[in-house]
């Protein structure tokens, strides 16, 4: 008889060791010039992998700073070689076009190289995505998302996600993804209406009395010369722009994780709330800048807390069986892969 156990994900990081980590990577990254910043994200990513666990099976990150440093010099070196050539204007113009490609390239490099240097108990994910289904849902579909004023924007976000989940796999194991559209617009919607109920309201406060009275505008106003112009652009982008992206990616983290499974009947679930996620955002912020950037250790390792603990996955049979049948899997076929540097296009989920 088949069973289903549900487990939730634990992160079992602490700011006090991670400070550690981060404070000696900043002080290497600045003294060699930011070098040695491809050898602090490795220490990074490994440390954050290696402390989130699912029923006591842990990830685990094996790039090399190696690795992704060759992929950053060959990054600013085709820059820089792009920055030389194109003040050539036929040239130019070429390799314009030509670096129209490049964007699902990197995407798709960097998906694959992530995947491949990410395990959960000891067996590696890998990514399977084409440069042409890339160019399609990354390139083609916001261009065309244009003509509909971005009112059709959940269409291609769904088309993304649908992209960047089902060309994963665990093992042999293929990731799928099934969701309609419904949810991502109601992402859309309740971050917009965030926004747009928090600029009235601020529109209101600051200059509701003005308008009233009739002295918003002309020479005797106070208010068009006053720091107010300065200030309420600041306000509006902290308390309502910041804000509605939190709550954008909350019910979409929970649309994915909702609409995401695994080959055997393996499911996800995120529960995200939305606010939650808004308090803690700018609870953190604030940490930040008073601070000084201090206690930015601690933020990161408060936001993994969060989302570790606001995430299931329920296994169709048992854990123990499913990670061993793909063990098995992988060793029958083979596991060779070549080292290649790593370019990194982060998702946010």
């Amino acid at each position: 008889m088949d069973t289903r156990d549900t487990f939730q994900v634990q992160f079992k990081g602490d700011a006090q060791t991670y400070f550690g980590i981060w404070i000696v990577n900043l002080m290497l990254s600045i003294v060699t010039f930011g070098i040695y910043s491809a050898w602090a994200k490795v220490r990074t990513k490994k440390y954050f992998a290696q402390n989130t666990t699912i029923d006591g099976r842990r990830f685990d990150y094996h790039a090399t700073g190696k690795q992704i440093l060759i992929g950053r010099v060959i990054v600013v070196a085709a820059l820089i070689l792009y920055s030389v050539l194109s003040a050539i204007p036929v040239v130019g113009i070429i390799l314009a076009l030509g670096f129209i490609g490049v964007g699902p390239y990197l995407i798709n490099r960097s998906l694959k190289f992530n995947a491949r240097m990410t395990s959960f108990s000891g067996l590696r994910f890998g990514f399977d995505g084409t440069f042409w289904h890339a160019l399609k849902v990354f390139l083609l579909y916001p261009v065309l998302c244009l003509f509909t004023l971005y009112l059709a924007w959940p269409f291609v976000a769904r088309a993304q996600q649908r992209y960047y989940v089902k060309n994963h796999r665990y093992g042999t194991a293929q990731f799928d993804f099934e969701s309609g559209v419904g949810p991502f617009y109601k992402a859309l919607v309740f971050a917009a209406f965030w926004a747009v109920g928090v600029v009235i309201a601020i529109t209101a406060v600051f200059f509701g009395p003005a308008l009233a009275a009739g002295q918003l505008f002309g020479e005797d106003s106070i208010w068009v010369t006053s720091d107010l112009m300065t200030v309420v652009p600041v306000l509006i982008i902290v308390i309502a722009v910041l804000p509605a992206g939190f709550i954008y990616r909350a019910y979409i983290r929970n649309a994915v994780y909702a609409a995401a499974s695994v080959q055997g009947g393996h499911e996800f679930t995120s529960t995200v709330k939305p606010l939650a996620l808004v308090g803690i955002a700018i609870t953190n912020a604030l940490a930040v800048m008073l601070s000084l950037g201090l206690m930015l250790p601690w933020t990161h390792v408060r936001m993994s807390r969060y989302l570790a603990r606001n995430t299931y996955i329920t296994v169709n049979g048992t854990l123990d069986a499913f990670v061993g049948a793909e063990e098995e899997k992988v060793s029958a076929l083979g596991d060779a892969f070549t080292d290649f540097e790593g370019i990194d296009v982060d998702f946010a989920l």
